[in-house]
């Protein structure tokens, strides 16, 4: 089977969560034996518009674009990756899913199979409210929500990346139909694999350094806590459009002897290796369509520290025993970090979350195609 995916970024050069879940069902569904291929901006450095990576076919249908204008996503990337999604008119399918995010590419894609008879489908990995999408972009945040709520009713079959988006896309965007859930996961063989970093990290963060991520609260409260905990150690691993600040951040409260920044490791098992060693994965996120790295962290037997907000799904993983799900206050972060990296860490939590293998996923993700 001819399987074809549109996502304006791809991992691994571009590292969250949603290139991620691309990455490891994409790989999985090729050595399946199904023709898959991926259109995407042009993110390598050689000149080729199409290459083979792990037996999936990269197609460039648009020179690269910045994605992000400040510490927003820009608007100008998402039109032109979105018109140069009309280049699918010409390309052959037998299944085309179309990556939600930056909906412009659901509109070309949704005239392209319309216009050839093929069913469409389209992957949410998070829904917003327009109470949500005002916080995230001030008063234009009411346009995109408009565009959101449009979009999503275009595809024949929607997959929600999560429980907590699969809710939000019934009661906020108001489609019922012809929705599947396929969560995403982790790589359990090599997660078991890997080896604790020889290092010391008592608080890990991994992800980019984008607004909705509020790294710069998680130096308020490591500042706070170490007030207390003297001897307190923070690893923040990524990159994104905010590093620059939180690096005047830590420089103007003195926290380079508490806090490590790093650029992003290679190898997920790198980081792997860095989240068995730390007392506690704190993600002070709130916007999260499920949070692989928190379902990362928790394999490797490190609890989870995360924030109550409601476009956060990644606190749906985290009961109280494997974690805290706290305010998105300096203090209650504070608190919280205190709190694990005191007491003794917790044993068998990779248990929990064994069940989120990327093999059954890629079937389930399957079912929904043929379905």
């Amino acid at each position: 089977m001819n399987i074809t995916f549109v996502s304006d970024a791809i991992y691994p050069y571009n590292k969250g969560g949603k290139e991620k879940r691309l990455y490891e069902l994409s790989t999985r569904l090729a050595a399946m034996g199904h023709d898959v291929h991926i259109y995407t901006m042009h993110w390598w450095e050689s000149p080729e518009k199409s290459r083979i990576e792990h037996g999936v076919h990269l197609h460039a249908i648009s020179r690269f674009y910045p994605m992000y204008k400040g510490d927003v996503r820009s608007i100008k990337q998402g039109v032109l990756f979105g018109l140069a999604c009309f280049r699918l008119f010409r390309i052959k399918f037998e299944i085309l899913d179309v990556d939600h995010m930056p909906f412009f590419p659901i509109y070309s894609a949704w005239l392209v199979c319309l216009f050839r008879g093929k069913r469409f489908h389209g992957t949410w990995h998070e829904a917003l409210s327009r109470k949500d999408w005002v916080n995230y972009m001030g008063a234009a945040g009411n346009i995109a929500a408009l565009v959101e709520r449009i979009s999503v009713q275009l595809p024949h079959a929607v997959t929600a990346a999560s429980d907590h988006t699969h809710r939000l896309i019934k009661t906020e965007l108001k489609r019922r139909r012809n929705i599947s859930v396929v969560s995403s996961g982790i790589d359990v063989g090599l997660i078991n694999a890997v080896k604790p970093a020889r290092r010391r990290i008592d608080v890990l963060y991994a992800g980019r350094l984008v607004k909705d991520k509020n790294i710069d609260k998680l130096v308020d409260a490591i500042g706070l806590a170490a007030k207390t905990m003297p001897s307190l150690r923070c690893t923040i691993v990524g990159h994104g459009a905010e590093k620059q600040r939180i690096m005047r951040q830590i420089k103007k409260l003195k926290l380079q002897s508490h806090i490590n920044l790093v650029e992003p490791l290679t190898n997920a098992s790198d980081i792997y290796a860095y989240m068995k060693i730390s007392r506690v994965f704190c993600l002070p996120s709130v916007r999260e369509g499920f949070g692989i790295v928190a379902l990362e962290s928790l394999a490797c037997n490190t609890p989870v520290i995360t924030t109550s907000a409601p476009a956060n799904a990644a606190k749906d993983l985290i009961n109280g025993k494997n974690g805290s799900v706290v305010s998105l206050t300096v203090e209650s972060l504070a608190q919280a970090i205190t709190r694990w990296v005191s007491n003794a860490r917790p044993r068998a939590l990779a248990k929990t979350v064994a069940d989120y293998g990327w093999d059954s996923l890629a079937e389930k993700q399957l079912g929904v195609y043929i379905s």
